[in-house]
């Protein structure tokens, strides 16, 4: 196996084990794989905040001796692109799944309503169409008893970005739900602005909703393991 590192960061709602399928696939292939389990998205602790979660993806960050490829997904790409803000040094690519990197003073994930001091997942009506089209009634339910509140502090934390070497780290933009020209198109349009900024951004289709780590596991490890 390579001293480089894939580390694994899942969306809302989403414990470690969702990467499961893909980090079996990655050892398969001789790829180090870890993913990342996210202070408030497993271990309990509902006043995690989203600062918490960020030092948890770069502690396994830190500890790969031959530098990281990072892997967030959905809101989690916020997660990765902060690591490659706090290590542009020893990321060595950031790989974004359907999600784009935040501007600095974003908000994390202030999408839903927040209840009881966590954001619970509010059912699969906001994903009906391309989001959640490959996933049968099974998985559906599946995700959602395994489905985690995520924390107020980190939905609503806000993103804080201070190093500009993060644009010289490469990104892969992993394309699911929507078509890479759909990417490219917001990104000409200005709508994206920290990828406009990134020296290299490469984009990358996978036939998928929004969540192929459950959907297409060999496919998406594949992929990773391609780069």
């Amino acid at each position: 196996m390579t001293d480089e590192r894939i580390v694994l960061v899942g969306g809302l709602w989403l414990d470690a084990p969702v990467w499961d399928g893909v980090v079996a696939e990655l050892t398969r292939r001789g790829r180090h794989a870890v993913a990342v389990r996210l202070p408030g998205q497993g271990d309990g602790n509902t006043t995690a905040t989203l600062d918490d979660q960020v030092d948890a993806v770069l502690a396994a960050v830190d500890a790969a001796p031959g530098g990281s490829v990072v892997v967030g997904h959905s809101a989690a790409c916020s997660l990765a692109w902060l690591a490659a803000d706090a290590r542009p040094s020893t990321v060595r690519r950031v790989v974004l799944i359907g999600g784009f990197p935040p501007a600095d003073g974003d908000s994390y994930a202030d999408f839903f309503p927040i209840e009881d001091g966590v954001m619970p997942f509010p059912g699969w009506a906001p994903f009906e169409g391309p989001d959640a089209a490959d996933l049968d009634d099974r998985a559906r339910r599946e995700f959602a008893a395994a489905a985690v509140p995520v924390p107020e502090q980190v939905a609503r934390g806000t993103v804080r970005l201070t190093d500009t070497r993060r644009y010289e780290v490469p990104v892969v933009l992993v394309c699911p739900e929507f078509s890479p020209a759909q990417a490219q198109a917001l990104i000409d349009a200005g709508d994206l602005p920290e990828l406009a900024k990134a020296r290299r951004v490469d984009l990358v289709d996978i036939d998928s909703g929004h969540w192929p780590m459950l959907s297409r596991p060999v496919e998406l490890a594949g992929l990773l393991a391609d780069l």
